[in-house]
């Protein structure tokens, strides 16, 4: 069986899940419904039914017995978002570090994005497979209020590929739980046979590591990379990359690279670059909030504070913590940025949100991804765009054929605002309900929960 159809059993047995879950129906009417593809229906009702979204459309629509009414006048419903970057397990509640890896810390870090209105989060090949996967199997019946958890199997030099202090927690995970993280590529043969590996495990995605850490680490070179490629794609396996430079990027997209997790965005990353990024259909996650929030004091934001212990929060604010309440921007840098990511929306090139939470402490999950899209638009994307980057370019490239539209047959999660975020992005933060599945989640319960473990 390939890695796709069982990839796609998986989901599906997801959705039943959460639709067992979910039999409630709901009709949200009166509001305005940013689709996810574009497009806006300014004064339109959504019904949903079984989990999934039954009917969409202008005006009013008939509601069967029973159902629950919420109205959405004055508000704004999007499709719930998805980060397509992260490292779930290693973030818990009072320290960061390989120790916390396990369900209960993914179940953490997945019901603090579905309070940020996430429906799902990719992480990054730091995962170990088979408890991984074991999660993923019994996340719909365990865990209702949990984002999606998708993963992908991390490849690079032997012994290399995440930062060297990541490289050390990943190490303890994996002699903890005698379960493979990390697998080397050594030679094209067994490099393609890593490929094969990854398939026959159900696992549909690989993220491979292509940067010498400023010297640290050896550069995964395209005489491993590239019959990496080639089998995964004959198996339908996605290849994802953390490439160091903008440079690197033409020989991989030739060697069949799907995405980029980090933009590289710059001078450097020209419009020869970003058309031959478009003509591939690989997509671009820019990933610039990681350095820029890191150096913020963000734990005086309330809209962190919320889903975090206090003791937490206080340290990544004050004196102490190194952080900045203002943060200087070079303007030429910030041109250079804004210039090359818009060369590759003119180019055609689908911009994904994903944010890098996870592989260091102090860039919280959900949080960091409305930061996120602040950024884009800060940059020169239109609201819209960054919307899109967020929900069906994310669904798209991370084959969650279910989610990223307010569509009739999509799975019902999504997000009601209160004000609206084509006016200003930063109105994604006004959540009042969010829906998974159908099923409108405590966030009153998660955010307790959050704010008080220890």
């Amino acid at each position: 069986m390939s890695s796709t159809l069982i990839f796609g059993l998986a989901a599906s047995l997801l959705l039943i899940a959460g639709s067992v879950l979910a039999q409630e129906s709901i009709l949200i009417s009166n509001a305005r419904l940013v689709i996810g593809d574009g497009s806006v229906i300014e004064n339109g009702s959504l019904l949903i039914e079984d989990g999934a979204v039954s009917a969409v459309g202008a005006g009013t629509i008939e509601a069967p017995s029973g159902a629950r009414m919420v109205d959405g006048n004055g508000k704004t419903v999007i499709p719930a978002l998805i980060d397509g970057h992260a490292h779930l397990g290693y973030e818990g509640a009072q320290d960061w570090g390989g120790h916390n890896y396990g369900p209960e810390t993914l179940r953490n870090n997945l019901e603090q994005y579905a309070w940020y209105g996430f429906a799902a989060a990719f992480s990054a090949g730091s995962d170990p497979d088979n408890m991984a996967l074991e999660f993923q199997r019994g996340q719909g019946e365990e865990y209702p209020d949990a984002a999606r958890f998708l993963f992908a199997a991390g490849m690079g030099p032997e012994g290399q590929g995440p930062n060297d202090t990541f490289l050390v927690e990943v190490a303890e995970v994996e002699e903890r739980t005698g379960q493979t993280i990390l697998r080397s590529l050594n030679d094209p043969e067994q490099a393609a046979m890593q490929a094969r590996e990854v398939a026959d495990n159900g696992i549909p995605f690989i993220k491979i590591w292509v940067d010498d850490r400023g010297g640290s680490q050896a550069k995964l070179s395209p005489e491993l990379y590239r019959p990496l490629m080639a089998e995964s794609e004959r198996l339908g396996v996605k290849v994802l990359v953390h490439q160091q430079f903008a440079e690197d990027m033409p020989d991989l997209l030739a060697a069949g690279a799907a995405g980029f997790l980090h933009g590289r965005l710059g001078d450097a990353l020209t419009a020869e670059i970003a058309e031959q990024t478009a003509r591939t259909g690989a997509f671009v996650i820019p990933n610039l909030g990681l350095g820029e929030l890191r150096r913020e004091t963000i734990g005086d934001d309330p809209f962190l504070r919320a889903v975090m212990p206090a003791e937490s929060a206080d340290a990544l604010t004050g004196p102490d913590s190194g952080r900045q309440a203002s943060v200087m921007r070079d303007a030429g840098n910030e041109a250079a940025l804004g210039a090359s990511l818009l060369r590759l929306v003119d180019a055609g090139v689908d911009i994904v949100l994903g944010t890098d939470a996870g592989p260091l402490p102090g860039h919280p999950f959900g949080y960091s991804g409305h930061r996120e899209l602040e950024i884009y638009v800060r940059l020169g994307m239109t609201p819209m765009q960054a919307l899109i980057a967020g929900t069906s370019a994310a669904a798209r490239h991370y084959d969650l054929d279910d989610l990223g539209v307010l569509a009739p047959g999509y799975n019902a999660s999504l997000v009601l605002l209160s004000a609206n975020p084509l006016d200003d992005i930063r109105n994604t933060r006004s959540i009042e309900r969010v829906f998974l599945g159908g099923r409108e989640i405590d966030r009153e319960a998660i955010a307790a929960r959050l704010s008080e473990a220890q």
